[in-house]
């Protein structure tokens, strides 16, 4: 009986073995076969998604204007984006004077040093006094009325970009005063503007603040036709000598909440009429304006060479005399405050008056957009 029952049990012994080691070989090679091939694909196929556009911002502009007197080799242009020579003056039948061979010689080295360091150099025609003397208004104002100096002007202009390397120029007229200013200067931009930039040439344009430095409110004795902003890579705001609005005040030559309004004024003009916020430059002074008007404006270099320690005021006693300035504080929230609102840079007026060294206040922008730039990571993702 025992004989028996063993030998009818061994054939379910062998079944039982045999199973269990299959079992073990086809979970074995069940494993291996899904790490080798991965999971079984879904019949269901998911739609691809489309890797986001890293798109690198252009970096922020920092502008100097130059005037024609300068020794090229006195200016640090390393931690410039632009030059701008100043000035060509117009002629009231559109030609073009510069003030003498030495002013041409000194924009002819200047070219040559600020391309070495990737610097632009353009020439701003007008500014508020004229070579003859007086204003330069009537002179511009009298060259664009018709198209024939208009035309004359924008020739002698190319001429100068053409012969002398320029990367191109800046409208300095100051300021429009009538509806027919405001038209002429909107044609005048906009075809020197179509002339520039088929030569791959770059336009920028100077334009006073609009806003009253004490009350606040825009100033309507100057006009402009906002659509010609379209046409210029570059609008630079003068942001500064507001110590001539009501009675002299010295003051009020470019405080900070006084440039928040002049901020706030074009941000919303620009806005409003579809134009890109990145073409806004806002200028500051480095120059200190006299409590007393008898006395000339002192250089922020004649402010620091005086006392370094000047560089963190914005008022100063020298000499019997109180000056008030920009110093560095009120520099870096006023490059802040630009960025911040979408500007597109910084503009300086003027390069030959800043101080040199670690007190310069073209340092302390430069310095300033960097730092802007690198916390937004000088990358958006769309």
């Amino acid at each position: 009986m025992k004989n028996r029952f063993l030998l009818l049990t061994i054939p379910f012994i062998i079944i039982f073995i045999g199973g269990f080691l299959s079992g073990i070989f086809y979970s074995n090679f069940k494993i291996e076969h899904l790490n080798m091939e991965q999971a079984p694909k879904s019949a269901k196929q998911p739609k691809q998604k489309q890797l986001p556009k890293i798109q690198q911002t252009q970096p922020n502009v920092l502008i100097g204007y130059v005037q024609d007197f300068r020794d090229p080799s006195a200016i640090d242009y390393s931690k410039l984006s632009h030059i701008i020579f100043s000035f060509a003056h117009p002629e009231k039948d559109g030609s073009v004077l510069m003030n003498g061979e030495s002013a041409l010689s000194n924009l002819r080295a200047m070219v040559q040093k600020a391309h070495k360091q990737d610097t632009k150099v353009m020439l701003a025609v007008g500014g508020w006094y004229h070579i003859k003397g007086g204003e330069s208004y009537d002179y511009f104002k009298t060259a664009i009325a018709n198209s024939t100096s208009r035309t004359k002007l924008i020739n002698g202009l190319m001429a100068f970009v053409e012969r002398e390397n320029l990367d191109g120029i800046d409208i300095d007229f100051e300021h429009p005063r009538t509806n027919e200013d405001a038209k002429n200067l909107a044609v005048f931009t906009k075809s020197l503007s179509d002339i520039l930039h088929s030569k791959n040439k770059e336009l920028s344009i100077a334009v006073y603040s609009k806003i009253h430095s004490v009350s606040g409110e825009v100033v309507t004795s100057v006009i402009y036709e906002p659509t010609m902003f379209k046409h210029v890579d570059h609008v630079n705001i003068m942001a500064y000598d507001g110590q001539w609005d009501g009675e002299y005040n010295a003051a009020n030559l470019s405080p900070y909440p006084f440039t928040e309004n002049i901020v706030n004024y074009w941000t919303m003009l620009f806005e409003k009429h579809g134009i890109p916020k990145e073409k806004l430059v806002l200028g500051v002074p480095v120059y200190a304006q006299p409590e007393n008007l008898s006395i000339n404006q002192a250089s922020y270099a004649a402010i620091i060479n005086n006392d370094p320690k000047n560089a963190m005021r914005d008022r100063v006693e020298m000499n019997g005399t109180i000056y008030h300035y920009n110093g560095v504080a009120t520099i870096q929230m006023k490059t802040k405050l630009a960025i911040d609102n979408g500007f597109g840079g910084m503009m300086i007026w003027e390069l030959g008056q800043d101080a040199h060294g670690v007190h310069s206040l073209t340092s302390v922008m430069a310095q300033m957009i960097e730092e802007q730039l690198s916390e937004k990571n000088l990358y958006s993702i769309k």
